[in-house]
């Protein structure tokens, strides 16, 4: 299983934030680009970038995404506030390699119907969940569709995978809800990405036993808590 680190970007810098919440900061670095070159050299297989100021409706950081997708030799995933095909061609064009829609794409079945066939394969659908509810809108709100619904929904879409980010235990770095994972993995119709308390080698191989094919990590590999040497290989053996 792939372990990928999140860069996430609010106000140009690098932040790790705990449940999405503006204000509550762990990590703050200034320099993108400067972070993503740190993971590269530190090992990683893969780069996930998160754009916030887009998703809260600010400047987005596509200037720097495109020197990140430039100077990278790994294949890079970007969302966060992508809300028309115009964003999703240019994330494309620059080298994206999975471009993550979330909010429009559950509000909006048809355009999510119509973006994955027209790039499929390169579309993630980003769900995620707390109390096992879908949440919307950058976690603030919760979607009026539930789980299964949303399920048998893009069960038959050529979807590039599903990125799910369990909220209730985001940022707080005492480990994943494996309940959870299990039962979302088992049920959803395409391959998990998953996200969410990934604390310790020990979280990374319980979602590999569950079936995910790689986790998105972010406070633990900036607070030392998973150390970069776990990903001298891209995958953890299972067993």
């Amino acid at each position: 299983m792939m372990v990928i680190p999140a860069i996430d970007m609010l106000d140009h810098k690098v932040v790790q934030l705990v449940g999405g919440v503006p204000g509550s900061q762990k990590v703050t670095i200034d320099d993108p680009l400067t972070v993503a070159r740190s993971w590269l050299e530190k090992g990683a297989k893969y780069l996930h970038l998160v754009d916030l100021d887009a998703a809260f409706g600010k400047e987005n950081n596509i200037p720097v995404i495109k020197r990140i997708i430039s100077e990278s030799d790994v294949p890079v995933e970007v969302g966060g506030g992508i809300r028309d095909e115009a964003t999703i061609k240019e994330l494309i064009d620059i080298g994206v390699d999975r471009v993550i829609i979330g909010t429009k794409g559950i509000k909006e079945p048809d355009w999510l119907a119509e973006m994955v066939n027209k790039y499929p394969g390169k579309i993630v659908l980003s769900l995620d969940t707390k109390g096992g509810k879908i949440t919307v809108k950058g976690w603030q709100d919760v979607a009026s569709i539930t789980l299964d619904e949303m399920f048998d929904r893009i069960k038959d879409l050529p979807l590039a995978g599903v990125l799910n980010t369990n909220i209730d235990v985001e940022g707080q770095g005492k480990g994943i809800d494996q309940a959870q994972a299990s039962d979302f993995i088992k049920r959803c119709p395409h391959e998990v990405i998953a996200s969410g308390g990934v604390t310790s080698l020990d979280d990374a191989k319980l979602l590999d036993r569950c079936g995910a094919p790689a986790a998105v990590v972010g406070i633990a590999i900036y607070t030392g808590l998973l150390e970069p040497w776990t990903w001298e290989t891209p995958w953890i053996a299972k067993g």
